[in-house]
């Protein structure tokens, strides 16, 4: 559509009816090209205001914040559940190894279904005795799941790893299987134990490169690992989403002191628990059973090693404690698994798609209402979007609540509110520069 093409309309569009106006093919053309202006611009603004994220004080505070964090964090959208029987979790705190190994011990005399052990023993001790009681205690562990960290992939193919992190080897003979405990987490990939994170999701399996036979293995999460001895069939069929990365449907806690909503979710043992035996044999028995650490003690409220920011959290925003160690993560993972309650998301695709159509739909609206209504141009723009806006952030939260699917319509909704703005400047100042242009241009070539 040239320039002239461009004043005929908005000459006529003053004289025609709506239903003529949306059958001429240059509003479409004129409406499409102003989309792809705003898209233009977003990322330009994008990119120019990243420089001053430091100067951001309230987006540092919201950083970690999701829309979603409502379902999980507000009473109103989520019941507590039940108790999950079929997962019991065991502190370790500052145990000795002689002391862990006695807990291995006790609880393996009340049968569990399988025992994951989320600690690392990288050397041996100088109390001798009690590194081979808790080798002895591991190798006699019918069904062991043990640690294993994947490190840093290679430069060479980012999804195969090429070095990994394991106990001492004494720790890991008899039936010991490793699964791999990495999880998730929001700031950076290699955050250390005691630096603060935010966990949403895992990676169900990746790719271990096995220099010694010159081949690439699968190797599983821990989580994984642990539910295949208790429901193999649903582990298959988690399996088979072939999903990269899981969001994790969290479903509670342990008693958190008001830290995290839910706390009542999972059963837990602390040190002392287990060494007394002060539970009952059908808290373990053929139950999954996890040993990790959970502080000095369930007292301890200080402790943030191995401890994560998750939707749970009871202050979303701005938050200052995390709320849940690793190993409770990693319980999440294992009854998400064994009750097949799992988080589908739009994807990237999707969320591009709805984002296009949702901008050029208001475009075309507010197209019309630039010509036909452009004293209250204005107004019912800033309208139309608030209520757009708000229309879709309530979509999100309930497609969430309802049917466990997570809507990406972020690019949508800020394309929906830059929409009236940037398309004044679009046929205020661009188009009208853009004509100027050409028409020195013509003048010259006379």
């Amino acid at each position: 559509m040239n320039c002239q093409e461009a004043k005929d309309l908005k000459r006529d569009e003053k004289a025609l009816t709506y239903g003529q106006i949306l059958k001429q093919p240059s509003y479409w053309i004129k409406s499409f090209l102003a989309t792809f202006f705003i898209f233009i611009f977003m990322t330009l603004a994008g990119m120019f205001l990243s420089i001053f994220d430091f100067l951001d004080p309230i987006g540092d505070a919201l950083s970690g914040y999701e829309l979603t964090d409502q379902v999980f964090s507000n009473p109103q959208w989520r019941e507590v559940p039940p108790p999950d029987e079929n997962i019991l979790i065991v502190n370790v705190g500052n145990l000795s190894r002689r002391e862990i190994a006695q807990q291995i011990n006790i609880l393996n005399s009340f049968q569990p279904k399988a025992l994951g052990i989320d600690l690392i023993f990288r050397n041996l001790k100088a109390d001798t005795l009690g590194d081979l009681m808790l080798a002895d205690a591991i190798a006699n562990t019918p069904n062991a799941i043990v640690y294993q960290k994947l490190l840093s992939p290679g430069d060479v193919d980012e999804d195969i790893f090429y070095d990994v992190e394991y106990s001492n080897p004494i720790f890991n003979l008899g039936n010991a299987k490793p699964g791999f405990v990495n999880l998730l987490n929001d700031e950076k990939a290699d955050a250390q134990q005691f630096e603060i994170k935010t966990c949403r999701s895992f990676y169900p399996k990746q790719y271990l490169y096995d220099s010694l036979n010159s081949k690439v293995d699968t190797v599983y999460a821990f989580a994984v690992e642990l539910a295949r001895f208790l429901k193999p069939d649903n582990v298959k069929d988690f399996l088979a989403r072939n999903n990269d990365e899981e969001i994790v449907n969290y479903s509670g806690n342990i008693i958190d002191y008001g830290k995290t909503r839910l706390g009542t979710r999972f059963y837990a043992l602390d040190t002392y628990q287990v060494l007394d035996t002060l539970f009952t044999p059908d808290l373990v028995k053929d139950k999954i059973v996890l040993m990790g650490v959970m502080g000095s003690s369930f007292d301890d409220k200080y402790t943030i090693e191995d401890k994560y920011f998750t939707p749970l959290n009871a202050r979303q925003a701005g938050r200052a404690n995390p709320d849940m160690f690793g190993v409770v993560v990693h319980a999440n993972i294992i009854s998400m698994i064994l009750n097949n309650s799992y988080i589908d998301t739009m994807g990237s695709t999707g969320s591009y798609i709805a984002a296009f159509i949702l901008c050029f739909s208001n475009i075309l609206v507010f197209t019309l209402i630039y010509y036909k209504l452009s004293e209250w141009y204005d107004g019912l723009t800033k309208l139309l979007q608030l209520l757009q806006a708000l229309l879709f952030t309530f979509l999100i939260i309930l497609a969430f609540h309802l049917y466990n699917y997570k809507l990406d319509l972020t690019l949508a909704i800020i394309l929906v509110l830059l929409a009236g703005d940037v398309l004044e400047v679009y046929y205020g100042f661009v188009m009208n520069a853009y004509c100027g242009v050409m028409a020195r241009i013509k003048k010259l070539k006379k």
